[in-house]
């Protein structure tokens, strides 16, 4: 926590924090519920609500334990954020009599929950003392163990059953931050260079990435306002290098970049190669942190507010040399970034989703020249949104051949590409790629 941040009273940022995980609980997305917070109380609202997230199920599954009459929406959220903050044992951010003290104090400071403060006081001070008892009661509930719903263990046991147990561990770990350097403007070399002389601990991450030894906020990264830099998990880094190394960019490339904001790989695809891109989003905010990147970075794209699959409203007529399709998905490769969307996506999400990622492919892919690519990615680790997907989409398509490309790129799993990632890394979000190529005739 930041000096100015634990000038704020620990109860008003638990109040916070539960008004964040009620507002999740009733279906807002956890960037909403956090961007409602006061400003000044946001950054440590976030890291707390990040850290009540990662263990949400096994805080559920203690809160049953020590109050099996379900509280009302608003107490039982205290109660949870409370409780997941008090299971982390070293890795909490304050001692345990701190919480217990603090989160009576924001039950007592909210109107609706001041006649349950002593009860609140009960509950926490029982998991005090009983915690090694709770938590053994709780270890075999695979939810309470995983802190991932039902449903979706189910779907990972069943589509990785190998893999499923690493994918989890690295679900529930902290993302670091990345960065993507611009090496049109400068080397990895010698940024990492201006981050030691700066004094921040980095190392390299593939051929343009950077990751911090701690997170730092992007006015105080070097060069970052200059365009030197951006922040890229180095999972969506591949997106550029797989679409269009080896393709000839004498003269500029035409791409489209489909489903485009908020622009990073818009951005990264003018960084790598000669090409003029054509960036659509159907959102016209997200549209406009598109052109806030590229102004950032030096460069110029066509930016359109529009629906990918909806060509009568933005195209044009003309083909593409490469076509990079970031498809809409459930997001469930990014969790550990977003640990919200476990709690918040249903069983059957993936399936509506692929039906709206089969519809843009098939929109698409006519757009695409003879001879040329399309780049589908999505950042799932569902099947139905990755190769599923391309299956059906290569028995319907005679003149789409599927090129080398890496596949499912998994959480917790090392991952190497020749050409493109020169050191074996764990250290990447969850990512599907299928590199798409229609035929010349």
């Amino acid at each position: 926590m930041t000096t100015s941040t634990q000038m704020i009273p620990l109860w008003r940022q638990l109040q916070a924090v539960a008004n964040v995980l009620q507002a999740i609980q009733a279906g807002a997305s956890g960037t909403a519920a956090i961007g409602a917070v006061d400003v000044s109380l946001r950054p440590g609202v976030q890291a707390l609500s990040f850290a009540v997230l990662r263990t949400l199920g096994q805080a559920q599954a203690l809160r049953r334990l020590l109050a099996p009459r379900k509280p009302s929406p608003q107490l039982d959220a205290l109660l949870c954020s409370a409780l997941a903050l008090l299971s982390q044992g070293d890795e909490a951010a304050y001692d345990a009599f701190t919480l217990v003290n603090q989160t009576v104090e924001a039950a007592k400071k909210t109107p609706k929950l001041k006649a349950q403060a002593a009860f609140v006081n009960a509950c926490l001070r029982r998991f005090l003392r009983e915690q090694v008892t709770l938590l053994a009661q709780v270890v075999h509930d695979p939810v309470a163990r995983w802190n991932h719903p039902v449903w979706w263990l189910a779907q990972m046991r069943a589509e990785w059953p190998t893999q499923w147990q690493d994918i989890l561990t690295a679900n529930n770990a902290q993302a670091p931050m990345v960065l993507r350097v611009n090496t049109r403007r400068i080397s990895v070399a010698d940024y990492l260079q201006k981050l030691e002389t700066a004094g921040l601990q980095a190392a390299p991450l593939g051929p343009v990435g950077v990751v911090l030894r701690a997170a730092t906020a992007v006015q105080h990264i070097p060069g970052f306002a200059e365009g030197l830099v951006s922040v890229q998990d180095s999972a969506a880094q591949w997106a550029a290098p797989l679409l269009l190394t080896g393709l000839n960019d004498a003269i500029p490339l035409q791409v489209l970049d489909a489903c485009a904001a908020p622009g990073g790989k818009t951005a990264h695809l003018l960084e790598f190669a000669n090409v003029s891109v054509t960036a659509l989003d159907i959102d016209a905010q997200r549209c406009q942190r598109i052109h806030d990147n590229l102004q950032r970075l030096g460069f110029s794209a066509q930016v359109l507010t529009a629906d990918a699959a909806n060509l009568s409203s933005w195209w044009q007529g003309q083909s593409y040399d490469a076509i990079l399709l970031d498809a809409p998905c459930s997001g469930s490769g990014v969790v550990r970034r977003h640990p919200d969307i476990r709690w918040l996506r249903r069983p059957t999400d993936a399936a509506q989703l692929a039906r709206q990622q089969a519809r843009l492919l098939a929109v698409l892919w006519p757009l695409v020249k003879p001879g040329g690519r399309l780049l589908y990615c999505t950042c799932s680790v569902f099947q139905a949104e990755g190769q599923g997907q391309i299956k059906a989409f290569l028995v319907n398509n005679s003149n789409a051949t599927l090129l080398p490309s890496p596949g499912h790129l998994l959480p917790g799993h090392a991952v190497q590409w020749p050409g493109l990632v020169d050191n074996p890394t764990r250290e990447h979000d969850g990512f599907y790629y299928a590199l798409l190529e229609k035929s010349a005739a």
